[in-house]
């Protein structure tokens, strides 16, 4: 028996576990630190138009704001990425900089800029990518098969109560790996992107007039896009539209742009008009949450807490946080539990969901296997509040979000995981085999034994 003089103390305890939770304080990075931003102000920096003003387009205003922290050999390596593999044009917002390579000292910054989670997906290199598999043979400019599944132009009815309203193509920032990069943003050297075609006052007509005609949708995703870059005006009124659907009881606001630019969220008109709708879904009984998009720790700072509890006050019932899994960002559990807890803890977002990154072209670097996704569930368990534990789902093509340990079967060797479901997609309904196929995933091919990867060379 241990004597009680000889006890572990209560640190010599907590080192002994797989992850030790320490409180850390949220802090905006200062971005004078940047040689371009040396002389702004606080007052500027907390402006949405000067933020959106100064956003990070191309390589020439990169180095306008870097100077020469960044080295030749960076932009040479960004430049090889732009012409032969992004699938997104380059947007930046100040904010969302700001947060890359923070406490780097200047001699340093090219080496910590290069190794940063934030700019890893937010400003991919060609360095970054699979030299062998950059892309896996089943990649898909739209991954997901959303337009098939359009019943009028951007309403995608995917699942059989909810439904995803695209209402703009484009974003305030622009992330390498995002899932529509069939539709969102500019074209780049590598995708020409196809294009909403009605003007949104039609389109938002249309997703309407499908609503009120189809009782059995109860919950609607209004993203795009991102829904920061609806003028704020249409987008309240076609909330309030959603509104007056009695049929409708949830309503999900899909916004990058609470941690990408949280400026936006603090505006006096926003908030005032955000808080006239959760004042009327209040009355109506309709669930009004907003889901934003944050993968690191880094980019949980004090003006996102602020926009979070902003929205929370106003009436918003819940701030949500939808994560993408990814290698050389927060495939780890001390990243995930250290993401979790800044946004739980410190800034009232609730972490719900990390995805494993789709399959789109030029993904294969980010992507990581289904048995590595159902470690790291594990590894997370049990830190967290019960309901502020994310579940890691993989969104399956044809299928929807399936948690990490609801397949069905898995080749290890080939990296094949197969997946059942229990509804019909809107393109389905007619199909008498769409409950009982077992529908493929891909792990990367990087992440196969020899046998496996020699498989998959012999079939390319």
């Amino acid at each position: 028996m241990t004597a009680l003089h000889d006890a572990p103390t209560a640190l010599e305890r907590l080192d002994r576990q797989p992850y030790t939770y320490v409180r850390r304080e949220l802090v905006e990075p200062d971005w004078r630190r940047f040689p371009g931003w040396s002389h702004v102000t606080d007052a500027q920096w907390r402006d949405a138009q000067w933020q959106r003003v100064n956003c990070v387009k191309n390589v020439k205003q990169l180095r306008k704001v870097t100077g020469d922290l960044l080295s030749e050999k960076f932009y040479d390596d960004l430049a090889a990425d732009m012409d032969g593999f992004a699938t997104m044009s380059m947007l930046i917002p100040p904010q969302m900089l700001n947060t890359m390579a923070v406490d780097a000292a200047p001699a340093d910054f090219t080496d910590a800029f290069l190794a940063d989670p934030v700019r890893r997906y937010m400003l991919p290199v060609k360095s970054d990518r699979d030299v062998r598999w950059p892309s896996h043979p089943h990649s898909q400019r739209d991954s997901l098969h959303e337009a098939e599944m359009w019943v009028v132009e951007g309403l995608t009815h995917r699942y059989p109560t909810k439904v995803l309203a695209e209402m703009v193509s484009t974003c305030p920032q622009y992330c390498g790996h995002c899932t529509r990069m069939d539709l969102v943003g500019n074209s780049t050297p590598l995708i020409d992107k196809h294009k909403l075609s009605l003007k949104p006052v039609d389109r938002q007509d249309q997703m309407i007039e499908y609503l009120k005609k189809t009782p059995g949708v109860r919950d609607v995703v209004v993203s795009g896009g991102d829904v920061a870059n609806v003028p704020w005006p249409q987008l309240e009124s076609f909330l309030m539209r959603l509104l007056d659907i009695e049929t409708v009881r949830d309503i999900r606001l899909a916004t990058k742009a609470l941690a990408g630019l949280p400026q936006h969220w603090l505006q006096p008109r926003v908030v005032e008009g955000l808080e006239r709708v959760a004042r009327t879904a209040s009355r109506r009984g309709v669930n009004l949450a907003i889901h934003t998009h944050v993968n690191h720790a880094q980019s949980v700072t004090p003006l996102v807490a602020e926009a979070a509890r902003t929205a929370l006050e106003v009436g918003v019932r819940d701030v949500r946080n939808q994560g993408v899994l990814m290698k050389g960002v927060n495939a780890t559990p001390d990243d995930l539990l250290d993401l979790c807890f800044a946004l739980q803890g410190e800034a009232n977002i609730l972490p719900y969901y990390f995805y494993m990154c789709d399959m789109i072209p030029n993904a294969e670097h980010w992507r990581v296997s289904v048995w590595e996704a159902q470690e790291l569930q594990h590894a997370i368990m049990g830190y967290l509040p019960g309901y502020a534990t994310p579940r890691i789902v993989c969104d399956v093509p044809y299928v929807g979000k399936r948690w990490v340990h609801q397949l069905e079967g898995y080749d290890r060797e080939l990296g094949i995981s197969y997946w059942t479901k229990n509804y019909r997609t809107g393109i389905e309904l007619e199909d008498p085999e769409a409950l009982d196929r077992r529908y493929p995933y891909y792990d990367p091919i990087s992440t196969l034994g020899e046998a496996g990867q020699k498989w998959w060379s012999d079939q390319a």
